[in-house]
């Protein structure tokens, strides 16, 4: 079984009928962007979290529950005075991390939010004006409730382009709901069962494996194609920027991996399109109040760009 078998089977032991997500979540992993998951409360967007990481042998995991006093310097650490030595002493903050768990990201203030732009974007923080680097395996889950609730704080547009996904749980079946009842009828939760399946260096070796997985000029163009396609939208008031190409690409390429394929067709392009590129675009009021989004805006898109042969 390979590693992203071994990922999915562990994590959907946990989390009950929500198959595609968890592909997703792993594409996205694999792909090496990070994921933002926006749902509503209750629907399982931590455990989702925590189930992944603890899938994984080796793997340092952190959460942060985002609040509206949160400071940037309890995500990146802070310099505190060792009375001994009489020095300051840089104590790391829950970023040093491999898989990072933003909790309700969008309860706390944009300039908070804003210490993981660095880091996302390039596996490294600058801090005190001394830069750390991160290794390869740094993967970023943020979970944010739906704008309109209370107390929250739309992300910034810089912060939105850094998430390579946005997906939604939804709500599960019937019958997989009862199944969730079934498995925590006793006093302890599933996830504290849970034992890794796979170690850091096999998740390591499989993102290497997708970096290779082949990908043709004709469909690189039709990526570039679709991405550059909502700078002409004219209700978009901000369109999907390079970075956006790039994720797609990466993402395509792991989707076909998952699919048992050496190589890349549009239909993992397709497949992929709207949870990559739709949450980027920034519609202006009058589309926005008229009942459009971005989803929508991709989906056109899909069905007017020529698919290449």
């Amino acid at each position: 079984m390979v590693t992203w078998e071994k990922l999915h089977n562990s994590i959907s032991s946990i989390i009950k009928g929500q198959d595609e997500l968890v592909k997703k979540i792993l594409c996205c992993m694999g792909a090496g962007g990070h994921l933002l998951l926006e749902d509503y409360p209750g629907t399982g967007k931590t455990t989702l979290a925590k189930a992944l990481a603890g899938s994984i042998s080796g793997s340092v995991f952190q959460r942060i529950q985002f609040t509206p006093d949160l400071l940037p310097s309890d995500i990146l650490g802070v310099s505190i005075l060792d009375p001994g030595s009489a020095a300051f002493e840089f104590k790391k903050g829950p970023v040093f991390s491999n898989i990072l768990l933003a909790d309700e990201i969008n309860r706390a203030s944009p300039r908070t939010q804003s210490a993981l732009l660095e880091v996302m974007a390039e596996k490294q923080a600058t801090i005190e004006g001394v830069r750390y680097d991160f290794n390869e395996m740094f993967f970023v889950i943020a979970t944010q409730n739906p704008v309109e609730f209370r107390g929250t704080f739309p992300l910034p547009e810089a912060q939105m382009d850094r998430f390579a996904m946005q997906c939604s749980l939804g709500y599960v079946s019937v019958e997989d709901e009862v199944s969730i009842l079934t498995d925590q009828q006793s006093t302890s939760h599933p996830i504290d069962g849970l034992k890794p399946v796979v170690t850091m260096d096999e998740v390591t070796q499989w993102k290497k494996d997708v970096a290779n997985v082949r990908i043709t000029e004709e469909l690189k163009n039709y990526i570039v194609h679709l991405v550059s396609a909502t700078r002409d939208l004219q209700d978009v008031k901000l369109a999907a920027s390079p970075r956006a190409s790039l994720a797609l690409m990466k993402v395509s390429q792991a989707l076909s991996l998952i699919r048992g394929k050496d190589f890349v067709s549009p239909d993992e392009i397709k497949d992929c399109a709207k949870d990559v590129i739709a949450h980027r675009l920034i519609l202006d009021s009058d589309a926005t109040y008229s009942g459009k989004n971005g989803r929508s805006h991709v989906q056109q898109l899909l069905d007017d760009t020529p698919v290449p042969a």
